[in-house]
C-alpha cells in the first residue's frame, strides 16, 4: 500500500490533507481560546470611587461586588495602631506591607451605640524592604483613597512575631488592636493630608506604593464555542481519513487490475494436433 500511496497524485493530495488539517487545528484552537475568553476583561464600575460608609458597613459581610472597588473615607490614622505583614512581593523582593488602623469619619459603630464612637479600618499604606524602613502614618485629618479589598485568612499555626501579623486579616487586627472594624480592607492609592498627597506613590522614600489593580473577573466556559473547537479537530482527522480511503481504494483497484493481467497470462487457447484426434489401431 505504501506503493500506492508513494504516487506523486497521492503526495500531493497528502500535502493538500495536511494544509486543510493545519487550518483546522488554527480554527480549533481560536475556538478554544474564544470558549474561555471573558466578555468583559474588568468591571469598569469599580474604577469609578466611592464613599466607604456608603459601599460597606461594618459587621456585615463582605460581599463579592464591594471587593476591587474603589473607595474615599476620611479620618485619621492612629501610628500606634501599625503593624507588618511579611512575605509580600514587590518587583520580585520579599518585604513587608505597613498596615495602619485608620479611624473612618461618619463611620456607624458596629454596636450602634455611642458607647463605641470610632470604626476603624485596615489600610495597606506601602512596602518595605526592612522593618526599620516603616515610617508612621500621616497625622491629621486624611483624605484616603484606595481600593477596598476582602480580609485575608490569618495564617494557621504561624505566630507573629512583635509588630507584625501573618496576613492582612480584620480577625486578627482586631485582636492586636481591640477596636470594631469593617469586614475588609483598604490598600490606599492616596492620602491627602492640609492639601498635599502625602502618600508613597507621591513622596519618594522607602515605602512603595503597592499598586494593587483590579482583579480579572473569574473566566466562564461558552460550552459553545468549545464544541466547535472539538468539532474541528474532527474534521481536520475527517480530512486525514479521506486521504488515506482514496489510497487504500486505489490500492485495491491496483491488486484487481494485477489480478486481471494474471489470469489473462493463465488463459491460453489449446491447439488441436491431427495426431491427437487419430485413434490407436490395436495390431
Amino acid at each position: 500500500m505504501w506503493k500506492t500511496a508513494l504516487k506523486p497524485r497521492w503526495i500531493a493530495g497528502f500535502i493538500f490533507a495536511i494544509a486543510i488539517s493545519g487550518v483546522f487545528v488554527l480554527l480549533s484552537q481560536w475556538q478554544f481560546g474564544r470558549s474561555t475568553q471573558p466578555e468583559v476583561p474588568a468591571n469598569p464600575a469599580t474604577e469609578q470611587v466611592q464613599p466607604l460608609i456608603q459601599t460597606l458597613q461594618p459587621g456585615d459581610f463582605f460581599h463579592g461586588t464591594d471587593a476591587d472597588q474603589m473607595v474615599s473615607a476620611q479620618g485619621t490614622y492612629d501610628p500606634a495602631k501599625q503593624v507588618l505583614v511579611p512575605g509580600r512581593l514587590h518587583g520580585g523582593k520579599t518585604g513587608y506591607w505597613v498596615v495602619s488602623a485608620f479611624s473612618v469619619n461618619g463611620a456607624p459603630t458596629l454596636s450602634g451605640v455611642a458607647a463605641s464612637p470610632q470604626t476603624w479600618i485596615p489600610v495597606a499604606r506601602g512596602w518595605v524592604a526592612d522593618p526599620a524602613d516603616a515610617p508612621a502614618p500621616p497625622s491629621g485629618i486624611v483624605e484616603l483613597t484606595g481600593r477596598l479589598l476582602p480580609s485575608e485568612a490569618p495564617v494557621a499555626g504561624k505566630a507573629a512575631a512583635p509588630g507584625e501579623a501573618t496576613a492582612v486579616s480584620v480577625a486578627e487586627l482586631i485582636n492586636y488592636w481591640e477596636v470594631s472594624s469593617y469586614p475588609g480592607f483598604v490598600a490606599a492609592t492616596a492620602e491627602i493630608a492640609d492639601g498635599a498627597d502625602v502618600s508613597p506613590a507621591a513622596v519618594p522614600g522607602d515605602l512603595l506604593p503597592l499598586q494593587i489593580g483590579p482583579q480579572p473577573p473569574a473566566q466562564q466556559i461558552n460550552w459553545l464555542n468549545l464544541f466547535y473547537s472539538l468539532e474541528w479537530v474532527v474534521f481536520a482527522g475527517f480530512a486525514l481519513f479521506i486521504w488515506w480511503r482514496l489510497v487504500k481504494d486505489d490500492y485495491h483497484r491496483d491488486l484487481e487490475e494485477d489480478l486481471d493481467d494474471d489470469e489473462d497470462d493463465a488463459t491460453v487457447p489449446e491447439e488441436t494436433h491431427p495426431e491427437q484426434n487419430q485413434q490407436k489401431v490395436e495390431p
